[in-house]
């Protein structure tokens, strides 16, 4: 089972919640890390942007990863929001295989 870390940031820790749970809820994610106080630089309509963001990292399937995506950017404030996927090569197998029995398969 190929499984995914999803990485994405948030304006607020209320909203990393809500999508946190949204994605947990809905079986998309096994479990979201939510992480308050990451300071953000980027250019954003040319200008350059200091904000204060939350970082999100979600454990799921690779197969999920497209519903995942539409989930988060349908909650989401951002227009684009930051939405980045890593495949998961090894770790603990007990956990792993947790993280697959906690995503249901796409339906």
């Amino acid at each position: 089972m190929a499984l995914q870390f999803v990485y994405m940031t948030a304006g607020s820790l209320e909203e990393a919640q809500r999508i946190g749970e949204a994605l947990v809820r809905e079986k998309l994610a096994a479990c979201v890390n939510i992480m308050d106080g990451m300071h953000s630089l980027y250019v954003w309509e040319d200008a350059l942007q200091k904000d204060r963001e939350v970082v999100m990292i979600a454990k799921t399937t690779r197969d999920r990863v497209a519903e995942l995506i539409t989930m988060v950017k349908a909650l989401h404030s951002y227009d684009c929001p930051c939405i980045v996927t890593f495949a998961i090569d090894g770790g603990n197998p007990d956990f792993l295989q947790w993280i697959g029995a906690e995503v249901h398969p796409h339906r």
